[in-house]
């Protein structure tokens, strides 16, 4: 008698491909949004207000226009002034 036998990878990929995608996608989400959130807790607790709004919308729109560069060059645009500030001290 033949014995049929998987993998544990084959009996893994099995698995997540017959979860539900709306499970998948909503659960992602979830930690997609708690993370978006902390950041932003993180950005007013860090940064003056002038830099959290800034930082706030650049990451805002980086999401709607789908392009991590806006935020990338909020931060860096704020890490030049910080260098002028210490070089003029």
């Amino acid at each position: 008698m033949e014995r049929k036998t998987k993998s544990i990878l084959e009996e893994l990929s099995k698995i997540s491909v017959d979860r539900d995608r709306n499970f998948v996608t909503e659960n992602r989400a979830e930690h997609l949004i708690k993370s978006a959130i902390n950041l932003l807790e993180q950005i007013d607790q860090h940064y003056s207000t002038e830099q959290a709004k800034d930082l706030n919308n650049r990451f805002i729109n980086s999401i709607r226009g789908r392009d991590h560069k806006k935020f990338s060059r909020g931060i860096k645009k704020i890490i030049k002034e910080a260098q002028r500030e210490d070089n003029a001290d």
